[in-house]
């Protein structure tokens, strides 16, 4: 059934490779607003008397707009113009309104012939020398990202600076030329199209080979305000109102009338900001906790935002380096950070089987297994669906800039898929426009979650051979079909493929989010979850050389696997059955070096190692980690969006974006656990009850009731599939 069911996934994803709809009703940008604006004659009549009458607004158009790139020989083709001084020009002359409006234009040089503009010396005096020649052998190497080489022509190069300039061309269908595009920005009237303002001023460019094409235009108070919006403004004041009345109705209460909060229903106090902090920052020891678990999820979670920071950088002023860089021994603590995903999925199965394993019956697992999957889906519910209404409405108001429309592209993608997000079948039905980006492995976990208990039910079974031979035949099923599945379709290793850059797309839809391919490492923690279980309250006999040998073993498996992550990213690779061999085992791998770690961890051989991942400071991160996995990457996509120019890339720079972006999520996620998550799970439990109620009394610890993921995206989720009702908490005690 998996394997038919995952390598029908091509199919069903290849007929949903298709665009946003753009067309849909609430666009996040006034597209009315755009298309009103527009009047030719009074285009005319505006460039005239800006060009004749007004030298200062003349200035002031031109300073916001075209320049060349900066940094240009490190590879960067963007220069974004100035997009608040632009918005900001609005003059009132001889009765007419001149306001600015940017717009982003994409450059690229066909057939380049001589040009000598003389149309307008207003705009540049002097002309400037090119020679082609030089550009394009400084391009060809560009695109060989031969950066040494580069930089010993940068003393030859001289580009034009204006219209007046002349050219020693190179003609030629050929020319290396033709494959840049360059972005740029224009500052022109609002009642001009770009084409307009061009040429009259330069004139017909496209004759000389210089093509363009408008990207995109911007005006002042053009997001369009959608129904939305209002419903989110409604709903996010709701709860905050709710908030502040249940909070002070329980301060008065517990602290004025001085009165037991036992007898108080807790439906009234379920908002409380006090009662809800007090829960979870209240840690209880618990007899057989896996307390090494919390250091391993939150280093992850701490791993994922590491890694997204580096990621989400939209531009750079130094691409170049920055290519050298991410493939050089000195970025593979950050290119490999896409393995953490696997790190939750190993924990997400671990906790399935360690929570539910000696508590139930698999003939009551199949019995209520609605509530098995309604409790799972719900558990996940609050955070998304807050997160997916922000991002469908207010997020498109968060900030302003050139590249906003980024995230207002996502707005979009929320408002035409936030039900397939809420479905976790985004991999399926949308996997080029996910809506809330990192979401993706939520949809993973929960189908994994769907199909677990084919094999929990044999786990649960007292015959501990069923148990295994059930684990195992998972393992080995999911193993083989991903196997076959991978060396079929021949993908790339790894996330940065220089040799195959048009094969990006593929790899992501069906490798990188395909429920066949990662779901090795949740079947290798069940396996874990099993065998913890199973030597629950025994003595580990073993000898202190088979642990270092194991240890050894777990330390090398590591060693290989960042290795290979590191060499299947250098220009000269190209071995796909290498390749092949790395996306079947390399996860499972990873999974397998973890599980250990943990089950040394549990039994005493952990010794440094599992102090430091057993520390209380991991305790509340640990807690926050589903939210934190949720709310972090926005986060980023909002502050580098907001970006007014491209900026030049150091690895210390980025790492000071990191502790920001850490610490204000963890802000936020505590805010979200404490006023949405936590409500909801009480809300949830006195609507349907805890859930499968266990057989005998269950030992668990908080932690180990749930669990988040990340990935490159990844993210933590409860994982107390809701089997043991006593076990059944949201991420804050209850």
């Amino acid at each position: 059934f998996l394997i038919l069911l995952i390598t029908s996934a091509p199919f069903v994803v290849s007929q949903s490779r298709k665009h946003l709809n753009q067309d849909v009703k609430y666009y996040p940008f006034d597209q009315n607003l755009y298309r009103n604006v527009l009047n030719p004659e009074l285009c005319q009549e505006q460039i005239k008397y800006i060009r004749n009458n007004s030298t200062i607004l003349q200035a002031r158009f031109l300073d916001a707009g075209l320049r060349i790139p900066q940094g240009i020989l490190l590879g960067n083709q963007i220069h974004l113009g100035n997009f608040y001084q632009c918005l900001n020009i609005i003059e009132n002359v001889k009765e007419m309104n001149i306001q600015g409006k940017y717009c982003s234009l994409k450059v690229s040089l066909g057939e380049i012939g001589s040009l000598q503009n003389t149309n307008d010396k207003h705009f540049y005096s002097e002309p400037y020398h090119v020679n082609i020649d030089t550009v394009v052998e400084v391009t060809r190497l560009m695109k060989n990202v031969n950066y040494t080489r580069v930089r010993t022509l940068s003393s030859n190069l001289k580009l034009p600076y204006s219209p007046d300039y002349e050219v020693n061309s190179r003609m030629g269908p050929d020319n290396p030329l033709s494959d840049i595009e360059f972005t740029l920005a224009i500052c022109i009237p609002a009642p001009c199209t770009t084409p307009e303002v061009i040429n009259t001023i330069v004139g017909n460019v496209t004759d000389i080979g210089i093509n363009y094409k408008e990207d995109f235009c911007r005006l002042p108070n053009d997001k369009l305000w959608a129904p939305v919006d209002y419903v989110a403004v409604a709903i996010f004041s709701t709860i905050g109102f709710l908030t502040i009345l249940s909070t002070c109705y329980d301060i008065y209460y517990s602290k004025v009338l001085v009165k037991d909060k036992r007898n108080v229903n807790s439906l009234y106090i379920c908002c409380s900001v006090y009662t809800n902090t007090k829960r979870l920052l209240t840690f209880n020891n618990v007899p057989n906790s896996l307390d090494c678990i919390d250091g391993i999820r939150s280093l992850a979670m701490i791993w994922v935002i590491l890694g997204h920071t580096f990621y989400a950088i939209p531009i750079h002023e130094n691409p170049l380096e920055v290519f050298e860089w991410a493939i050089s021994p000195k970025a593979i603590w950050m290119t490999a950070g896409h393995m953490t995903v696997d790190t939750f999925f190993l924990l997400s199965g671990l906790l399935l089987v360690y929570s539910s394993a000696g508590k139930l019956t698999g003939g009551k697992l199949i019995r209520s297994l609605h509530m098995f999957y309604l409790h799972r889906i719900l558990r996940l519910f609050p955070i998304l669906a807050a997160m997916v209404l922000f991002e469908a409405s207010l997020f498109n108001y968060v900030s302003d800039g050139p590249l906003w429309t980024g995230p207002a592209y996502n707005v979009l993608r929320c408002r035409q898929y936030w039900w397939s997000t809420l479905l976790h079948i985004q991999n399926f039905v949308n996997p080029l426009n996910l809506c809330v980006g990192v979401s993706w492995y939520l949809s993973l976990d929960i189908q994994l979650h769907i199909l677990s208990p084919i094999i929990l039910y044999w786990v649960l079974s007292p015959k501990k051979t069923a148990a295994w031979a059930a684990l195992t035949s998972g393992l080995i099923a999911s193993l083989i079909a991903a196997t076959l599945y991978i060396f079929i379709n021949e993908f790339q290793s790894g996330i940065i493929s220089p040799n195959r850059p048009e094969d990006s797309d593929d790899y992501f839809i069906y490798y990188y989010i395909n429920l066949l391919t990662r779901a090795p490492p949740f079947f290798v923690g069940m396996i874990f979850g099993y065998i913890i279980y199973s030597w629950k309250g025994k003595k580990l006999t073993s000898t202190m050389v088979i642990a270092m040998m194991f240890w050894l073993c777990c330390l090398s498996i590591f060693g290989i696997i960042l290795y290979m992550l590191y060499i299947n990213m250098q220009l000269e690779w190209d071995n796909q059955t290498a390749d092949s061999f790395i996306n079947s085992f390399v996860r499972p791998l990873w999974g397998l070096g973890l599980g250990w770690i943990i089950f040394a961890c549990v039994k005493g051989y952990g010794g440094p190692i599992n102090w430091f991942l057993s520390l209380s400071v991991w305790k509340l991160p640990g807690r926050l980690s589903y939210a934190m996995y949720i709310i972090h990457f926005s986060i980023m996509v909002a502050y580098y969006n907001s970006k007014l120019a491209p900026a030049y890339f150091t690895v210390s720079s980025v790492m000071f974006n990191f502790f920001g972006f850490f610490s204000l999520t963890f802000i936020l996620a505590f805010l979200a656990t404490v006023m949405i998550d936590a409500p909801f799970g009480i809300l949830v439990k006195t609507l349907l009850g805890p859930g499968v109620k266990p057989e005998k009394t269950v030992d668990i610890k908080d932690q180990d009731k749930e669990i988040i993921s990340m990935p490159t995206d990844i993210k933590t989720i409860p994982t107390n599939p809701t089997i043991v009702a006593d076990a059944e908490k949201s991420l804050s005690p209850r």
